[in-house]
């Protein structure tokens, strides 16, 4: 059943295009990655969608919205820096911004211990959000965000900003919270949306330019792979590898080449022989699936 219905959604400013006529529904309870660059679009879209920004053209449509429009009460709108007052303690600020949600002082108090446990910092409830390290500070902005049950969390590059520990923190209170309510959120980190998502949105120079399960993706866009780690890379091997009749295309990544082929024995051989005749220096020799990151690039041409 679809929580919301975007349709011919564009954005522009001081005549520039940034969002150009984008189209997709989102259904409830899933997790939903909108992935893209810096720059494709991601922040507008979700500031359009969460009402903090008005489209140039198109519609968002909200199902259960009030008769006035207002879809204040379904959603949330998560940015990628959370400001908080820092010299609250966490379960103040919580009991803060439930009673804005209009809750009642009990009910406030109640659900913000309930989300203090759900976001995992219940035994930092009492201390100043000042002294909270990054991550903890992402689930605060979390428990905040989805205090009046809200049946779409959208979350502005959630992770981005994070140390490891943070991030991994936060991606594993991110797949928790889908049995919870609907997520939307946005990144560029690729394998984030790889590990907690159930569909995938490829936007890229303000377009839609894919859609789909991580399953249905995969299978779409599926080839044998294989990627060569060499010591140096250089100009012979890249022109060999890429003009090779075997090669269908050629991906790079520092001294890592990704070569998509066919046949994926004879490309083996094919491949080894060329390292050894032309005593290239490979330090790793490996045949893969296609990750996520690949199917984008190849998704969006390059």
């Amino acid at each position: 059943m679809s929580l919301i219905q975007i349709s011919g959604l564009k954005k522009s400013f001081q005549g520039n295009e940034v969002i150009k006529g984008i189209d997709f529904n989102l259904e409830k309870g899933k997790c939903i990655a909108l992935l893209g660059p810096n720059g494709a679009g991601k922040t507008t879209t979700l500031r359009m969608l969460s009402g903090l920004m008005k489209p140039t053209e198109g519609s968002i449509y909200f199902p259960g919205a009030k008769v006035d429009g207002d879809i204040r009460h379904l959603i949330v709108y998560l940015p990628q820096f959370p400001v908080f007052y820092d010299w609250m303690s966490g379960i103040e600020f919580l009991v803060y911004v439930g009673k804005l949600a209009g809750l009642t002082n009990k009910e406030a108090k109640d659900r913000s211990l309930e989300l203090l446990d759900l976001v995992g910092i219940s035994n930092a409830k009492n201390r100043k959000i000042g002294k909270y390290s990054g991550g903890m500070k992402q689930r605060l902005g979390i428990a905040q965000a989805i205090i009046h049950r809200p049946q779409l969390v959208m979350l502005d590059e959630p992770v981005s900003a994070l140390d490891p520990i943070g991030r991994r923190e936060v991606l594993e209170l991110l797949e928790g919270l889908k049995k919870e309510t609907t997520i939307l959120f946005s990144t560029h980190i690729l394998t984030d949306a790889e590990e907690v998502c159930d569909e995938i949105l490829f936007l890229h120079n303000g377009k839609i330019v894919e859609a789909g399960t991580m399953e249905n993706l995969r299978d779409q866009y599926q080839q044998a792979k294989i990627d060569l780690f060499f010591r140096k890379k250089t100009k012979e091997i890249l022109s060999v590898l890429k003009n090779h009749p075997l090669t269908v295309s050629l991906l790079e990544e520092g001294n890592k080449i990704s070569v998509f082929v066919e046949d994926i024995e004879s490309a083996r051989q094919a491949l080894l022989r060329e390292v050894l005749e032309k005593n290239w220096e490979l330090d790793k020799f490996e045949i893969s699936s296609m990750n996520l990151e690949d199917v984008f690039m190849k998704v969006v041409g390059k």
